[in-house]
């Protein structure tokens, strides 16, 4: 029975620190320094000048805490947004309900905009045309920024693979390796955030793991 208490209370610290951490939003502080640099032939300089954006509507579980219709996608849920480096890895992540279009939820991620300073071009795909370009030109910023449209080609049938975008597409899919992930199962959307970021520490430490066997 003491062994159980102990295991219970070492439980429910664990637990509240998390909560606490991730209210704080400082879970992926140590990570934002090490978006961009890759290993071996893929290594990059820390301070990419290229980004992506994107978004990926989630279903929830069937716990309380905000959410939203997505009509696009037929989804109830939430929406994923994150921003990434040209290697895919994790530079910043919201989590909002999904009724929220994809250019308002994409300045909920204006804290990372101007924290990584060098970023001198975004790619993004059709959804962010439109008022999104002339907001990002506004931001106070000691370097100019740019939105870039990726647009699917007009003759293209079927999957049809788009520069840039690919990238933070093969991001998505490598959250869906977590089953964590597969739902958004966190009542509280900074919660979801930080086992994003979680899942991205972990993607980033297998491949340093591998660089180092190498």
């Amino acid at each position: 029975m003491e062994n159980d208490a102990k295991g219970f209370s070492a439980l429910a610290f664990g637990l509240l620190l998390f909560q606490q951490m991730a209210r704080a939003g400082c879970v992926g502080d140590y990570q934002s320094g090490f978006g961009g640099k890759g290993s071996g032939e893929k290594l990059k300089k820390k301070a990419p000048t290229a980004a992506i954006i994107d978004s990926q509507s989630v279903k929830m579980a069937g716990q309380p805490g905000k959410r939203g219709f997505d009509a696009g996608k037929k989804i109830m849920g939430r929406k994923r947004h994150i921003l990434v480096d040209t290697l895919g890895l994790l530079l910043g992540v919201v989590v909002h309900p999904a009724n929220i279009q994809d250019r308002d939820g994409a300045k909920q991620l204006k804290p990372f905009l101007l924290l990584f300073g060098w970023l001198q071009v975004l790619f993004v795909d059709g959804a962010y045309a439109g008022k999104l370009a002339h907001w990002i030109r506004q931001l106070p910023r000691h370097r100019n920024l740019r939105l870039e449209v990726v647009k699917r080609p007009k003759e293209a049938k079927g999957f049809h693979l788009l520069p840039r975008r690919w990238v933070v597409e093969r991001t998505f899919a490598w959250f869906g390796h977590f089953r964590r992930l597969s739902k958004d199962y966190e009542s509280k959307t900074e919660h979801s955030e930080a086992f994003l970021y979680i899942a991205s520490a972990s993607i980033m430490a297998r491949r340093l793991s591998k660089a180092h066997k190498n």
